[in-house]
């Protein structure tokens, strides 16, 4: 497909919704007739093209505009310069095995960096018309410590709880934010001193129980600062905390991505996100106010998430690290390259039914069998495009959500987690040969990515021979248990000695 050379920028003034080409599908809502009353922390492609797009679906079925979205990026103004100047539109490219279409979206009526817009973020989470705040910041944006407290030697939120202990005295909250946690802390200080009302505060990141886990960040941080507690009480009479699940693939744009989509809009999108044809999204029913229709659109109100989040941590998520970190070692890009290799495949099949399903206890209406095979069926699909590499980054991070429990179940339960012990060692060899500078992936090497790289790094140098052990004994990513057990022990040594071709 040919780009078109020179096409002029998307915006709200180039976009013509009555002469759009064939295929393309217009924003659902009226960007011009849309006020914020929803601020999303966390502006990368995911909440572009999930989370934005249910609120945009929502708002268009009840017919309200109430519910337009102020984004905010995390460490740079990158994505502002993508899509202020689009006024906020952007298109989602969904890509299935044979299929491709187009839609645009209007729901994000206006973009903020914290670097230089921290006010004005403050005021919008502040403001009596803004009922919800929704998070996709990643696992380790949360900037906890080990025991899932608070990381107060965090430079970021120590600097940001510097300036939310000013506001609380009665200063100007005009100080540039460093951490997610940080700006929300200091936005729900100003809500509260204004007296704006009940807010519902939104996790949408891969953590257990995310709804708890943010309640109790923010209750925890708020007992390090000085005069928190009043500030505390409020967030525990006035703020709701739902849990989630959330699941698209959305992989990297890329140049061609782009390229496909100017030639079937027209226009020129630097705000362009991809996804698959699969979105779905399970929210707690606990609000402490006003919210989008979301499930008017597809989305699934619950009492309970946990059964849902916990089959797809432990089904959709460690699948994607184990094929992530034994497809790089076998030099292959995508995740789509690494399950069609059958004893990749194999690999994933043995630890979904040997070790993740006698864990889990179905929700209503889900066959785990069957989500498996649509699981490796959504992976399979290579217009998605995405890399093993982007998969295998944070691993320190992901492996407790992601498998680590798994693992811990199975112990308790008197098994011994082999395949689960293969997915630990593949992502110990990974961490070997990206640490040590011997991984490379189509001719590109391949460097490790990980908040705790050094740790991981001085760990992985050493003996082959006892470097599962040395791993092991990084307790901060397997705790005092995992590391302490020998059967656990004795099958993760098996499998690495098998990756990398020593004796146990």
């Amino acid at each position: 497909m040919t780009a078109l050379s020179g096409a002029p920028r998307l915006s709200r003034a180039t976009l013509s919704t009555s002469r759009l080409p064939s295929g393309v599908q217009a924003p659902a809502v009226d960007p011009a007739d849309v006020s914020v009353g929803l601020v999303h922390l966390g502006l990368g492609a995911f909440h572009r093209a999930h989370q934005a797009v249910f609120t945009e679906d929502a708002a268009a079925a009840s017919g309200e505009n109430r519910w337009g979205i102020l984004g905010v990026t995390q460490r740079s103004a990158r994505v502002v310069e993508q899509l202020a100047p689009q006024d906020g539109l952007y298109g989602v490219l969904t890509k299935g095995t044979t299929e491709t279409s187009l839609r645009l979206v209007g729901s994000l009526r206006d973009v903020a960096f914290p670097g230089v817009d921290t006010p004005r973020v403050l005021t919008t989470i502040a403001a009596p018309t803004t009922h919800v705040v929704t998070l996709t910041v990643t696992e380790k944006g949360y900037r906890r410590a080990a025991d899932g407290r608070p990381d107060l030697t965090d430079p970021d939120l120590a600097a940001d709880l510097d300036s939310l202990a000013s506001e609380l005295r009665g200063g100007r909250p005009d100080t540039p934010a460093r951490s997610p946690l940080g700006l929300l802390l200091r936005g729900l200080a100003l809500r509260a001193r204004q007296d704006a009302g009940n807010l519902t505060v939104v996790c949408c990141d891969n953590l257990a129980d995310n709804g708890a886990v943010l309640a109790a960040l923010v209750g925890t941080t708020l007992d390090a600062v000085p005069n928190g507690d009043r500030l505390r009480a409020w967030v525990e009479t006035s703020v709701c905390f739902p849990g989630t699940m959330v699941d698209r693939i959305v992989p990297a744009t890329t140049d061609a991505h782009r390229a496909e989509a100017r030639s079937l809009l027209g226009l020129s999108d630097a705000g362009l996100v991809i996804g698959e044809p699969f979105t779905q999204w399970v929210i707690q029913d606990r609000f402490a106010g006003p919210r989008p229709a979301w499930e008017s659109v597809g989305a699934t109100l619950t009492e309970d998430v946990a059964p849902y989040e916990r089959a797809k941590l432990r089904v959709l998520n460690a699948s994607h690290s184990t094929l992530a970190y034994l497809g790089a070692l076998r030099g292959y890009t995508t995740i789509a390259q690494a399950v069609a290799d059958p004893a990749l495949e194999a690999t994933v099949r043995a630890l979904v039914d040997d070790d993740v399903l006698p864990t889990l206890v179905a929700p209503d209406g889900l066959d785990l069998a069957q989500y498996r095979d649509d699981v490796l069926a959504r992976f399979a699909n290579p217009n998605t495009g995405h890399t093993t590499v982007q998969v295998a980054m944070d691993g320190s991070q992901k492996l407790p959500q992601r498998l680590l429990g798994t693992v811990r179940d199975r112990l308790d339960s008197g098994a011994v987690p082999t395949a689960a012990a293969a997915t630990v060692a593949a992502w110990i060899a990974y961490v070997r040969a990206t640490s040590q500078g011997e991984l490379e992936v189509e001719g590109r090497p391949v460097g490790l990515d990980d908040p705790l790289a050094p740790t991981l790094a001085a760990a992985a140098e050493g003996p082959l021979g006892s470097l599962a052990d040395r791993m092991l004994d990084v307790r901060v990513v397997f705790g005092d248990d995992l590391a302490g057990s020998d059967v656990f022990r004795s099958a993760v040594r098996g499998a690495v000695a098998e990756l990398v071709g020593i004796r146990a």
